[in-house]
């Protein structure tokens, strides 16, 4: 019998019901944490939106030269030209109406025009980590100690200074009363913090007498629920600004009986080759008396 390789499996989803919401004073924060595309999406609609308006009242209120009478269009382009304040002097306002309309619009114009600054200066300022996680942790015997391995690297060619990590587990357990509750327990590492994080960083968590893992097996972990938590920080090389990756793993993507490939190889003319390719990979390891487990099938 060979024990199986599970895939890894997507987070639950959580309903959230009574919760308070406030989508206009989350806007900064949706933006911020959306991709590019996403934000210069929103902006584009939004100034579309706010010169379709304008345009709206042009068109009912009239006064403006060269613009044909009732001309949605011809309004939206006036907009346009007086919100991205261009001026090319053949559309402009002639009566007091229309003069009063055009200076709301320079007046949001200059807040839109602000917004929009602040957000692009933002977003390039802020810097995301490209922390990769291997897709599945390890679990078997590693220099004589069972011990629980996990790879992490940095995507990026520069590094990531004094980079630490921690690893949290949780699982279900029952109170004297009945009551099933998360308890979270911190797992010891081998080491926490390296000075630098480059391609790859395994970290070992022995699992002796007093870790949360001792004596568990693959039924237990499955049966308490396990999930893993994983939170790397660090300083970015290049920007020196503190950046930070997480990750969560549950009990169907620990591997039992193997050990992560190894990515680093030397040729005959003894040039170092780091393989990269082989991140998400692990070996089987052979059972032995205080790993009694079978060997996984190789990935």
């Amino acid at each position: 019998m060979r024990w199986p390789l599970w895939k890894p499996k997507p987070p639950p989803e959580i309903v959230v019901v009574g919760g308070r919401t406030s989508p206009l004073r989350d806007v900064y924060d949706f933006l911020m944490r959306a991709r590019w595309r996403t934000g210069v999406l929103i902006i584009v609609s939004a100034f579309l939106v706010v010169n379709v308006l304008f345009a709206l009242v042009y068109r009912a209120t009239g006064g403006v030269a060269a613009v044909r009478p009732h001309s949605l269009l011809d309004a939206f382009f006036f907009s346009v030209q007086t919100l991205g304040t261009l001026g090319y002097g053949a559309m402009y306002p002639e009566s007091l109406a229309a003069h009063l309309v055009v200076t709301l619009e320079v007046v949001v114009g200059v807040f839109v025009l602000a917004l929009v600054t602040g957000f692009t200066f933002s977003k390039f300022s802020s810097v995301r980590a490209r922390i990769q996680f291997a897709e599945r942790v390890a679990l078997s015997p590693f220099d004589g100690y069972v011990s629980l391995m996990l790879r992490v690297g940095n995507e990026r060619r520069s590094r990531v200074i004094d980079a630490r990590i921690s690893v949290t587990m949780t699982r279900t357990e029952r109170t004297q009363e009945g009551v099933t509750f998360y308890r979270m327990l911190d797992l010891s590492l081998e080491r926490r913090r390296i000075p630098n994080l480059a391609r790859s960083w395994t970290v070992f968590h022995r699992v002796t007498e007093s870790s949360p893992l001792h004596g568990m097996s693959p039924e237990d972990l499955a049966a308490k629920e396990v999930e893993l938590q994983i939170l790397v920080t660090g300083l970015d090389e290049t920007s020196s600004q503190t950046i930070y990756a997480q990750a969560r793993y549950d009990h169907s993507q620990i591997i039992w009986g193997a050990r992560h490939a190894d990515l680093l190889s030397e040729l005959p003319n003894g040039t170092l080759v780091l393989d990269l390719t082989r991140f998400n990979d692990v070996v089987p390891t052979a059972p032995t008396s205080q790993f009694p487990y079978p060997r996984a099938e190789k990935a």
